[in-house]
């Protein structure tokens, strides 16, 4: 059976569905490089139906299949909605039910080994209470453990996800473990018992396994030794892509954790190594309240090169004293929590003191800590994304300035030496009818983080004729703050500001209320669906650029100027283009959705340099700069949804 026909058949068994020409194309196209074996980039623009194109297509192949996603709320969809739809539907056409399994790392499942009992329980986490605010209740630390444990009990996954209501990170550090700390199931008591061990079993016998790109990062970077093998990966949102493998491959060291290893190290070996553990930590931190928040180039000043000399020390120590514990209490999960961490430790500070020339050292004041991360992980991707399997990378934003060039060198593939093709299938949307991309031309280029008066004037003016119904995204909480206080003393319209209450519950207001306003920052530009004419304007503050002060972004830029290249041009605006259009894509999410896209950012009309790239990476919607044109298609919109 073709990969078409499972489509359809997956198509006819939903109530109203039917295949669109992209998801067909899409589908078709995904199916040839399976077959082929040639890695395949796929643009497929909102409401295409991707997943549903993608997973036909793997099912066909009759191949393991991995599928890695960036969100929580993909990864949900894949295995909650659309797997266990398309497993009904297909089962009578292919004879038998295709099998799906979701792998995550393992710090999200329970440790069954810490709920017996094996383990010290953290005295510094626990010491007070930490209030915070779960179903629109305040229930503390204290409490959130003891019903993550009782659950603990109760649950056949062990998954985080599965716990509903949720707890802090704090608190699920209680009952979770993470790779270094885990012995592995073979020399832990609970080993047979294992969340984290059966999720990877059932992995190993699925057809299709859905995971994340953090996991898929950790998985290169552990020789392909924790996925289950697969002949084929998709790789969802992969504009996301690089930045999660960067992180992945991040390593922080703070005066925190320091002081943790004290603490464990006390109870477990013997004073002397705890009290150089510790006064390592306050010499990381004195070093790191002197040097302040900045990127290093070269060699390290003297206060921070002493603290790493001395947490280096502190870790031999350490080690040495671990060494000399029974066997038995080497066995204690304790005990190897603690050896995994002064390991880690170590190996932190040997990195940040002696860097390669493919790593960038900063610190931070948030904590504080000393950050070391890849310059690029190109190379990594390279070597390890594509090799014995069929990589499809898909997103709805995957052309920049309308070619791939970009994305496909920044994900580790050579357009001179890779064997990979391109496909945009286009959107289900008529861009050009349903929705207008005006930029505010007139107003003076912006200067300062905040919102100008002139913007500010511009905004209202906008919403004002919209009668609300607008999304509002913004470059700096700052900004966001200033827009919702002119909004609010001068329209009657309710006006939401992210963080005033959780995102979900602002969401969910905005989507019910039709003359509403959401403001909010960065983690409204992607994720947020809000179909319908509840939405109906969306404005953005200025062009997202990177913060030119933000540490990879500053050498990734100085690593191209001299190369020769330009690091403007090739970091901070291809990054401004795919968050750009990111948060333009909040406007039109089915097909009957119409409105406008407002960009009170000058530059997008006026440079010469990248206005028309950054135009070009957006929805092909009808361009204009004249305000009162836009004023009034707003107005009359306002008035056909009133009619209704």
């Amino acid at each position: 059976m073709s990969a078409l026909e499972i489509l359809d058949a997956a198509v006819e068994a939903t109530p109203g569905g039917q295949t669109r020409e992209g998801q067909r194309r899409m589908c078709e196209a995904v199916a040839d490089a399976i077959e082929s074996g040639r890695h395949l980039l796929v643009q497929a623009g909102t409401g295409t139906g991707k997943s549903l194109a993608y997973l036909c297509a793997a099912l066909e192949a009759g191949r393991p299949v991995v599928v890695s996603t960036a969100t929580l709320a993909l990864q949900h969809q894949l295995v909650a909605v659309d797997l266990p739809r398309l497993v009904e539907a297909v089962a009578p056409v292919l004879g038998r039910r295709p099998t799906f399994a979701l792998l995550k790392g393992r710090h999200n499942y329970i440790c069954k080994r810490k709920i017996a009992g094996d383990a010290e329980e953290d005295e510094a986490a626990l010491e007070g209470t930490e209030e915070l605010k779960w179903a629109g209740q305040q229930k503390s630390f204290s409490n959130q453990v003891q019903r993550l444990f009782a659950w603990a009990n109760e649950t056949g996954t062990g998954d985080r996800d599965d716990l509903d209501p949720g707890v802090s990170d704090r608190a699920w550090r209680q009952a979770s473990t993470t790779s270094t700390e885990c012995p592995g199931a073979k020399d832990c008591p609970q080993g047979a018992d294992c969340f984290a061990e059966a999720a990877r079993a059932r992995a190993h016998e699925a057809d299709i396994v859905v995971t994340n790109h953090a996991l898929l990062s950790i998985d290169m970077m552990n020789d392909r030794g924790i996925l289950p093998e697969h002949a084929v990966l998709i790789v969802d949102e992969a504009h996301e892509l690089v930045d999660r493998v960067t992180s992945a491959a991040r390593a922080e060291l703070g005066p925190a954790r320091l002081r943790w290893l004290a603490q464990r190290g006390r109870r477990l070996i013997d004073a002397d190594a705890a009290d150089e553990l510790r006064e390592a930590a306050d010499a990381l931190e004195n070093a790191l309240n002197v040097v302040g928040e900045r990127r290093f180039d070269g060699e390290l000043p003297a206060p921070l090169t002493e603290a790493l000399h001395l947490i280096n020390g502190a870790c031999a120590k350490a080690t040495t004293a671990m060494g000399n514990l029974d066997a038995e209490t080497k066995k204690q999960l304790g005990a190897q929590q603690l050896r995994a961490g002064i390991t880690e430790t170590q190996e932190t500070a040997g990195r940040c003191a002696a860097p390669s020339a493919e790593d960038v050292i900063w610190a931070e004041p948030n904590g504080p800590q000393l950050v070391a991360a890849p310059l690029s992980v190109g190379g990594l991707l390279s070597a390890m994304l594509y090799e014995d399997r069929t990589v499809v990378a898909t997103s709805a934003t995957l052309t920049l300035g309308g070619k791939f060039d970009i994305i496909a060198r920044s994900i580790g593939l050579d357009s001179d030496e890779a064997d990979y093709e391109s496909v945009d299938v286009g959107s289900p949307f008529d861009y050009r009818r349903q929705g207008i991309l005006y930029v505010a031309a007139s107003l003076p280029r912006p200067t300062s983080s905040g919102l100008s008066e002139e913007a500010g004037k511009e905004l209202l003016r906008l919403v004002e004729a919209s009668r609300g119904a607008a999304l509002g995204l913004f470059s700096s909480k700052r900004a966001a703050e200033s827009a919702a206080e002119l909004l609010r003393s001068q329209l009657d319209h309710d006006v939401l500001l992210q963080g005033e209450e959780t995102l979900g519950s602002l969401v969910k207001r905005f989507k019910e209320e039709d003359s509403t306003c959401l403001l909010g920052v960065m983690s409204l530009w992607q994720g947020v669906d809000v179909p319908g004419m509840t939405c109906r304007l969306v404005v953005v503050d200025r062009i997202p650029f990177p913060r030119p002060t933000e540490p990879l972004t500053a050498a990734r830029s100085e690593a191209a100027d001299k190369a020769g290249r330009s690091g403007f041009a090739e970091v901070a605006v291809p990054a401004a283009a795919v968050r750009l259009s990111q948060g333009a894509g909040r406007l039109i999410r089915r097909t009957t959705d119409r409105g406008v896209v407002a960009i009170l950012d000058s530059r997008l009309h006026t440079s010469r340099s990248y206005g028309r790239f950054l135009r070009d990476s957006l929805p092909p919607m009808w361009y204009t700069t004249k305000s009162d044109s836009v004023a009034g298609a707003l107005g009359r919109l306002a008035d056909s949804e009133g009619e209704q």
